[in-house]
C-alpha cells in the first residue's frame, strides 16, 4: 500500500524540490541534468514501462516477469560495466518486491556477468524516501545496479564508492564529488 505522503514533491536540497519520482540532488552530468529537468517538468517516473522507451536510450537487454535488464544510460565513472535492473512495477521501498523478483534479479545479473567475464564487482539496490534526506537514488523507482569498476585506472590512493545516502541539506562541493563516484 503506497504512503500518501509520497504523492507530495519532496524537498531534498533547500533549492531544488523534485517531482515525487526524482532527485535532482543526485544528477552527475549535464545530459542527464538536463533530461532529469524534463521528467520533473512532465511529473512522472522514468523508469515505469510505458515512459522507459521516452527517456532511456540503450537497448534493453533482457525482460523478465519482474526485471528489464538494460546498461545505465549514465555509468558511473572508472566502471567496465555498469548494468541497471528496473523492476516492472513503480515501487519504492524493499518491503513492496515480489520475494521471486530476487531470484529473477540474480539471474539476469549471473547469465550477464558470464556474457562479459566480469572478474568482479558489487550489487547494489537503493531503496526508500525520508523526510531527513536522499538515500542516494536520482530515480525513486526500484532499481539494482550490477558494477565492474575498473581497476586499472583507479589510483593509488582511491577506492570505488557507491552512495547510500544524503542529507536534505546536501550540497556537492568539491571534496563530496571526489566521493560521489
Amino acid at each position: 500500500m503506497k504512503k500518501i505522503w509520497l504523492m507530495q514533491p519532496i524537498k531534498f536540497m533547500s533549492d531544488v524540490v523534485d517531482n515525487r519520482f526524482i532527485n535532482l540532488s543526485s544528477v552527475r552530468l549535464d545530459d542527464q541534468k538536463q533530461v532529469m529537468e524534463k521528467i520533473r517538468d512532465e511529473g512522472h517516473c522514468p523508469f515505469c514501462r510505458e515512459n522507459l522507451e521516452t527517456y532511456h536510450k540503450n537497448p534493453i537487454l533482457n525482460e523478465g516477469k519482474f526485471w528489464i535488464l538494460t546498461e545505465n544510460q549514465w555509468p558511473y565513472e572508472k566502471t567496465k560495466h555498469q548494468l541497471l535492473a528496473i523492476y516492472k512495477t513503480h515501487v519504492e521501498h524493499l518491503n513492496e518486491l515480489d520475494p521471486d523478483s530476487g531470484k529473477e534479479l540474480f539471474e539476469f545479473f549471473i547469465n550477464e556477468s558470464k556474457k562479459r567475464n566480469i572478474s568482479g564487482g558489487g550489487i547494489a539496490l537503493r531503496f526508500g524516501l525520508s523526510e531527513e534526506g536522499n538515500y542516494g537514488s536520482s530515480v525513486h523507482h526500484i532499481h539494482a545496479h550490477l558494477i565492474e569498476p575498473d581497476l586499472a585506472v583507479l589510483g593509488e590512493h582511491e577506492a570505488w564508492k557507491f552512495k547510500f545516502g544524503q542529507s536534505k541539506n546536501y550540497h556537492k562541493d568539491e571534496k563530496s564529488e571526489k566521493n560521489d563516484v
